[in-house]
């Protein structure tokens, strides 16, 4: 009998590791995907929230990413060097407006292929049943989440 470990006696239960469990699966798929575009999760969160509007600040980029502001100026920096992102700061102080170039929203599109195929493989028609609801409950959750009313909020509190 195994004691102690997260498949010992009682975590079976635990929908906190259940969750842990799923997204470390979905992770790594991701990932595989990802890795075929030059992309990691991480990298493929910044271009999405930099994507997500017009210019965005370093200190709004950390916030939405749950980083440092410093993790987010090197994560920018990878970007830039890769040619995906530009910032289009005024200069003299004024506050940086990051942007994708072109080739970021090209990337950003095919990145969206990959999600969408892991998506449809773990969760869609063909998936375990169990795999599908858990897909159209984790969807529902998140619209509710990215409203960000309250204690249903992304951020932390």
């Amino acid at each position: 009998m195994r004691r102690g470990g997260v498949s010992g006696e009682g975590w079976g239960e635990s929908v906190a590791i259940g969750v842990l469990a799923l997204a470390r699966r979905v992770e790594g798929e991701l990932g595989e995907g990802l890795g075929e575009l030059g992309l990691t999760v991480g990298r493929l969160g910044l271009l999405g929230h930099i994507g997500g509007g017009e210019g965005i600040s370093f200190s709004e980029l950390a916030r939405r990413s749950g980083v440092s502001v410093q993790s987010a100026h090197a994560g920018v920096k990878g970007l830039v060097a890769a040619g995906l992102v530009r910032d289009r700061r005024g200069g003299g102080g004024a506050a940086s407006a990051i942007e994708l170039t072109d080739k970021g929203i090209r990337l950003l599109g095919e990145a969206r292929e990959v999600v969408a195929k892991v998506d449809r493989r773990l969760f869609g028609v063909e998936a375990d049943p169990v795999m599908r609801r858990m897909g159209a409950a984790l969807r529902a959750a998140y619209r509710v989440m990215c409203r960000g009313e309250g204690r249903h909020s992304l951020q932390r509190g």
